[in-house]
């Protein structure tokens, strides 16, 4: 069966990679970018050394615009984080009929509530996995460290394919620091299989 998963060329996004593809799945990893600037190639190049198939889809610009200015009206992320994610879900069903992303049990955004995974998955008549959202902080990290070659990243600091990082750049348009509305955190980018390919 085929699956599209959004992939973010980080540790999360390839172990739901890994494990989906452990399910036998036809795995197709799918980036995101909304034409501010090109922050899917480091998807690109983490898929590709991964060995997935990769695709980048070009959404429209003003879907990251108004997160950008919920940020503003916030003063933080969080929000705008889930509504790109819910708007990007909603478009792709129309396309794809299983989709899947690497969110965490513990994460706080993006999330869907389990209403919303079940109506987005009624009204589009589609399947959405998260493979993650079984496993705590602690065995994720475990099976990261098994898995892959990991690079941490001060964020902010270097081009990552996630969507904060387009949001960022629109804040700068605007005129706004991006350190006023994100807190400081660490990104990770896998950089490859650590014992030969999986």
């Amino acid at each position: 069966m085929e699956a599209y998963l959004l992939y973010s060329g980080g540790k999360d996004s390839s172990l739901a990679a890994l494990l989906l593809k452990k399910l036998n799945y036809d795995l197709t990893l799918i980036t995101i970018n909304f034409g501010v600037i090109d922050s899917y190639k480091l998807a690109q190049e983490t898929a590709k050394a991964l060995g997935f198939r990769h695709k980048v889809i070009k959404l429209n610009r003003e879907i990251v615009e108004k997160a950008a200015d919920m940020v503003i009206s916030d003063g933080y992320p969080a929000n705008a984080i889930n509504y790109i994610h819910k708007t990007v879900l909603e478009t792709l069903a129309d396309k794809y009929k299983v989709l899947a992303d690497g969110i965490r049990r513990d994460d706080r955004v993006p999330k869907l509530s389990y209403s919303e995974i079940q109506s987005l998955e009624m009204r589009k008549g589609i399947q959405y996995i998260s493979p993650l959202m079984g496993f705590g902080h602690k065995t994720i990290k475990e099976l990261i460290n098994k898995f892959f070659i990991i690079e941490e990243i001060k964020s902010g600091t270097k081009l990552t394919s996630d969507y904060e990082v387009e949001i960022r750049e629109i804040l700068k348009e605007k005129g706004y620091n991006p350190k006023d509305y994100f807190p400081e955190h660490k990104q990770t980018r896998v950089l490859g299989w650590k014992n030969g390919e999986q």
